[in-house]
């Protein structure tokens, strides 16, 4: 039980996170949605440096590789990723007759799913990892440093749900559908940490290259499409990457 407890508490972070939603009344205040734009953006900003290419780096010259090739390589092919995405995959459709003029937003909430999506799935491998460790006692990892983990990262989690769940209530979805599209995105996570307890010996060598594929994937939203959709007031905008950089550095180093 100990370890479902493990491998489930990151997506409750996020579920927590999108069911923000239901507290937002009415439509999204114009200064609040820029200042959360920008608050999305550091946030993944720092969960891209301190979650994502630190580990890639730090795991790959562990396994006696070269530690900047992996960091380097997957950054570089999350980027063309989304890229190709970003020219390739529609925007999940509006509800009929909410929101009309939402339609040219709705890209970029895509993108932003698509990028803490591709977040979350190496930081549930990254669960089932140390997971693994812990159960066959050869890796230095105990349970409780498993636990560990997991909290730290369900606590990260909840800002994520919340940046995907308002924004798409505020493009015209209901409160539910938001909610589940929020939390969904985080349904990645125990299900690459069951492949990865499954797949142990076989995950393990390329899990620096998923690290930093997936700050790839997330920097290309911030500077495709956070920075520029804060740009209308760079006041709020600056502010909220300030807290959400700080916010999420914060998390990842004390936790």
């Amino acid at each position: 039980m100990e370890a479902v407890a493990i491998v489930l508490i990151p997506f409750l972070g996020t579920s927590l996170g999108a069911a923000m939603v239901f507290s937002l009344k009415g439509e999204m205040n114009s200064r609040l949605e820029k200042f959360l734009l920008g608050f999305a953006s550091g946030v993944m900003i720092a969960a891209s440096v301190w979650s994502l290419l630190i580990p890639s780096i730090e795991m790959a010259g562990e396994q006696g590789k070269h530690a900047w090739l992996p960091a380097a390589a997957g950054f570089l092919l999350g980027m063309a990723f989304l890229l190709f995405l970003d020219h390739m995959v529609p925007p999940v459709p509006v509800e009929s007759g909410k929101n009309e003029g939402a339609d040219s937003d709705l890209q970029k909430i895509s993108m932003m799913v698509m990028a803490v999506t591709l977040h979350n799935l190496p930081e549930g491998m990254a669960v089932g990892v140390a997971l693994a460790g812990a159960l066959t006692e050869n890796a230095g990892v105990t349970l409780a440093g498993a636990m560990v983990l997991s909290l730290g990262i369900s606590i990260q989690n909840f800002p994520e749900g919340a940046i995907i769940s308002m924004p798409l209530r505020n493009a015209g979805f209901s409160r539910l559908r938001a909610f589940w599209y929020g939390a969904l995105s985080g349904m990645v996570e125990p299900l690459g940490a069951g492949v990865t307890l499954l797949l142990a010996e076989q995950v393990v060598p390329v899990l620096p290259y998923l690290l930093s594929f997936a700050a790839g994937a997330m920097m290309y939203v911030v500077v495709n499409e956070l920075i520029p959709g804060s740009e209308k007031d760079t006041d709020m905008g600056t502010m909220g990457m300030a807290a959400g950089f700080v916010l999420m550095m914060v998390l990842d180093v004390a936790v």
